[in-house]
């Protein structure tokens, strides 16, 4: 890609992808060998908070206007973009991997695996392809705004995700500070994926972007609205639960009746 004459070339991409699996499989069998007490979740899930919080740093820092940070749309990715998104594509390669490993293969997960990296993958091919337009006298053709905008949008609640199953481990389960947790990422999830999220996805299919990054931008958005029913029912189980419990004074009646 040229862009104020910074040229990312396709060796380069692919790169920041092969750096970006070794580097998140070094990060997960440094953390088995330095609390070997901790499950293997618990350690892939360390793994899953360091790259949310990566991802969405890199995606605010690849905003070139904060008074439109979704714009433009159908643009050329900058390489700031790609850097992003090459780092959330290695990220699902391992991600994908370590699932795999553990023998976690759920429907929805293979899906969600599939959808981001064959997405995320079309998303810098193709840059390199508007890169040929670009040498053979045609035009652009990339959605980087939008796919780092997606990256944003997805990645923004997983450190909460992650912290309340990281939490069971250390036996925080039934507290206030489990239901907190709980509440929080259903808020930051229903914000970010169902209100930004639609918004997002119109202004994906809508724009002059490939069939491919269409499709993906749809595949997300009905992943995330699978998820979020499933959400809600979390919360009101949550919710329910907690207010079935007796007052601590009835609790200790109730023990000495």
């Amino acid at each position: 890609m040229e862009e104020s004459g910074v040229v990312v070339s396709g060796g380069t991409v692919a790169s920041w992808v092969a750096s970006g699996v070794v580097l998140w499989s070094t990060a997960f069998v440094l953390l088995r060998a330095l609390f070997p007490k901790r499950s293997y979740d618990f350690c892939n899930r360390a793994v899953s908070t360091m790259h949310a919080v990566t991802a969405v740093c890199l995606a605010c820092l690849s905003v070139a206007d904060w008074s439109c940070p979704v714009c433009p749309l159908a643009a050329a990715s900058s390489p700031s973009q790609m850097k992003a998104l090459a780092v959330t594509l290695s990220y699902m390669v391992y991600d994908a991997a370590c699932c795999h490993l553990n023998g976690d293969v759920r429907l929805d997960n293979t899906v969600h695996h599939l959808v981001s990296i064959v997405g995320i993958g079309a998303g810098l091919a193709y840059q390199r392809r508007a890169c040929s337009l670009i040498a053979g006298g045609g035009g652009w053709l990339q959605c980087g705004t939008e796919m780092v905008a997606s990256q944003f949008v997805t990645e923004i609640s997983s450190p909460l995700l992650h912290l309340r199953e990281m939490l069971k481990e250390f036996g925080v389960r039934d507290t206030g500070l489990n239901l907190l947790v709980d509440v929080l990422f259903a808020l930051t999830f229903s914000v970010a994926r169902m209100g930004f999220g639609p918004y997002l996805t119109y202004s994906t299919v809508t724009a002059d972007n490939p069939i491919l990054i269409k499709a993906m931008a749809t595949g997300l958005q009905l992943v995330s609205a699978y998820w979020f029913l499933r959400i809600l029912r979390m919360v009101r189980y949550k919710l329910g639960k907690n207010k079935k419990k007796p007052p601590p004074s009835a609790a200790g009646k109730l023990a000495t009746d």
